[in-house]
């Protein structure tokens, strides 16, 4: 039996499933896991490639998950490129190398690094049956995934966790669920539509523009405050913020889409900006 929809042999099959890689959404919980691994000072190869494949098979364990329950389960989408039967081999088989690499990292590091890594399935397999059902969750379970990515990704590398590593995971915590309001924001008639509670709906668009603004605001002063007095956060991150609030300038003008992937990429930037001023220090 086919996986796709839309064909049929290896080819339509592969074609499907290739579909559920997103790389817009997919580089930021990898790029963490290697932002966490550079900022421990010594990098593995192995161990951060493991863990990388590790926030990969999250990721699209999340996507092909959150297409089943929107089509299959709540009628949401227009189309989806998997049959019923494709999504749930794709869930399983990605479940299973993500476990897989799981035990690897148990084994390698230990325990503790298993279990720091494990949330970004479990927010993944949880995102749309139930995390997307309340403005907290559905804005800040992305984030958080992100976050345990880099906290993992230091971990798998350290065997241990510095108060940088926290402070970091905490600004991108807060950093992305902004952008994430704003993300909801574009689908706002549609998600007031079929009753789907996100920050945009609840609170109004322009309160959620809002707030979604002071949390990215929150985030860029507290890199400030974390270049000013963390040992582990050199001076020159204080770039970081400078480049995002830039992008972040342009898209306050913008329409809710366009924002949205002008945030996307600025964020892409301020993570540029902080790994190249931990691996280079160039102020010192």
């Amino acid at each position: 039996m086919s996986l796709s929809r839309h064909g049929d042999g290896a080819l339509a099959d592969g074609r499907a499933l290739l579909s559920q890689v997103h790389p817009v959404f997919m580089l930021p919980p990898v790029a963490a896991s290697l932002f966490g691994a550079i900022l421990s000072g010594s990098v593995a190869p192995r161990l951060a490639a493991i863990h990388v494949c590790a926030a990969f098979l999250a990721l699209y364990t999340a996507h092909v998950t959150d297409g089943y329950v929107d089509f299959y389960r709540r009628g949401e989408d227009d189309d989806h490129p998997l049959t019923e039967r494709g999504c749930r081999l794709a869930i399983a088989g990605a479940s299973v190398a993500f476990f897989a690499c799981l035990v690897a990292i148990g084994l390698a590091v230990g325990v503790w690094a298993a279990l720091l890594t494990l949330p970004g399935w479990l927010i993944g397999v949880n995102h749309a049956p139930a995390l997307d059902t309340n403005p907290v969750t559905a804005t800040a379970g992305y984030p958080t995934g992100i976050a345990f990515a880099l906290v993992g990704g230091y971990y798998v590398q350290s065997g241990g966790l510095s108060a940088t590593v926290v402070a970091l995971a905490a600004v991108f915590l807060v950093v992305l669920s902004g952008i994430k309001v704003i993300d909801d924001a574009k689908d706002y008639d549609y998600d007031r539509s079929i009753h789907k509670r996100t920050v945009a709906v609840v609170v109004g668009p322009e309160h959620a523009y809002r707030a979604a603004y002071a949390l990215m605001a929150t985030g860029m002063v507290a890199v400030v405050g974390l270049a000013a007095g963390l040992d582990g956060v050199p001076p020159g991150a204080v770039g970081a913020p400078v480049v995002f609030g830039a992008v972040a300038v342009v898209a306050r003008r913008a329409r809710p889409e366009l924002a949205t992937k002008l945030l996307i990429r600025g964020s892409y930037l301020f993570l540029a900006v902080l790994v190249a001023t931990v691996w280079f220090r160039p102020l010192g």
